[in-house]
């Protein structure tokens, strides 16, 4: 399999600062260019989302969650990785089904990093 671009910029969309930086972390470790966003509307506003390579978002915000920046993200640039995190899985028993990467917290940061490669080489 080829190795995805290390200069993809992944956008990291939590209401938890200490998520943000630990994802910032990670991902900047992994050789990735990050921008964080303390909300779904912080990283809806940006002039740039076609810059974007990937989102990794919570799916637990405040206003618009993650499965709704998700749908809003997908009309906006079709196609464009999508990985949804959260700490309280049952809150998909209420929601449709995701068509995109899904981590619960806590998750494997390997196993992260590896699916936001697969996703990167598939686009």
């Amino acid at each position: 399999m080829a190795d995805a671009p290390r200069n993809a910029l992944i956008a990291v969309v939590d209401d938890d600062h200490r998520i943000l930086q630990s994802l910032e972390n990670l991902l900047e470790s992994a050789g990735y260019s990050v921008r964080l966003f303390f909300s779904a509307a912080a990283l809806l506003e940006i002039p740039g989302l076609g810059e974007i390579d990937c989102v990794i978002s919570d799916i637990n915000m405040p206003l618009v969650d993650g499965l709704e920046l998700s749908r809003l993200l997908q009309a906006a640039k079709p196609g464009l990785p999508i990985i949804l995190i959260t700490g309280h899985p049952e809150i998909l028993d209420r929601s449709p089904p995701i068509r995109h990467r899904l981590f619960t917290k806590p998750f494997d940061p390997d196993e992260l990093l590896a699916a936001v490669s697969d996703m990167l080489v598939r686009t």
